[in-house]
């Protein structure tokens, strides 16, 4: 290679500063995060001023305050889908892989870009949301402080289950290579599978299932631990192995099979 090829040279930061550019030219990419931020505070800051305080105990002011987050979970979702799979629908992808032959920088450049930018607007969305939440609960049983034990791990741990999620969708859509197809297996791990699986009636499926992605998730959000969820340090390895297993599987389909 001589010198002056040298400034074409694929380079992994290259590879990611190219993902970077690519993710932040969708337009879908600012209207998502900014309809998930602004959901999640608007439903928090809606139950808030909705409460009457005649809860007959058990709510977690955490997971009160950021049931908003269930749009995020499929919104961060369908993004992460999108920056794969939507490549694929579009026949970017064939352009992508021919400018980076070796695929596997790609993969790991988009899971990067979207975990960079998902766990700060996570974060950002959830400590303006539980404040919000709080000054319309002040008073009720449900009135809480940023200070109080648990809650700052709470919050901390919403934001990246939920940036767990959306690197998840993100390795189902490289895996699927469509949008449809991915949204819809996604949604099914996530929201559907564990609901079905817990009503079959054996103790080993129930103690599996607390494991599973979006019962993970719901371990994090709370500030005192749910009775028979997982501890949040496990609900948080299960998210990590489970999205560390789909990104390996969507790996190895990346280089064993034609774009």
């Amino acid at each position: 290679m001589t010198m002056a090829s040298l400034p074409y040279r694929v380079t992994p930061a290259r590879v990611l500063r190219s993902e970077w550019h690519k993710f932040w030219t969708l337009r879908s990419t600012w209207i998502t995060l900014a309809v998930t931020s602004l959901l999640t505070a608007a439903m928090g800051a809606g139950l808030g001023a909705a409460y009457d305080g005649s809860g007959e105990g058990g709510l977690d002011p955490v997971m009160f305050a950021l049931l908003g987050t269930q749009f995020a979970t499929i919104n961060l979702g369908v993004l992460g889908i999108l920056a794969t799979a939507g490549e694929y629908s579009t026949g970017q992808i064939r352009a992508t892989m021919t400018a980076v032959p070796r695929r596997l920088p790609v993969l790991w450049s988009k899971a990067a870009v979207l975990a960079a930018v998902a766990l700060p607007l996570t974060l950002a969305t959830n400590l303006l949301t539980f404040p919000l939440a709080q000054s319309f609960l002040n008073g009720t049983d449900l009135s809480a402080s940023l200070g109080d034990p648990g809650v700052l791990r709470a919050l901390a741990g919403n934001a990246a289950g939920l940036t767990l999620l959306a690197v998840l969708a993100l390795g189902v859509g490289a895996l699927l290579r469509s949008v449809p197809m991915a949204i819809g297996a996604f949604i099914g791990l996530v929201m559907i599978l564990p609901e079905i699986l817990a009503m079959l009636p054996y103790a080993f499926v129930d103690d599996a299932v607390r494991y599973f992605p979006g019962k993970a998730l719901e371990a994090l959000t709370t500030a005192q631990p749910l009775p028979g969820a997982a501890s949040p340090g496990a609900a948080l390895l299960a998210m990590l192995l489970w999205t560390a297993a789909l990104l390996t599987v969507a790996a190895v389909v990346l280089r064993r099979k034609d774009v």
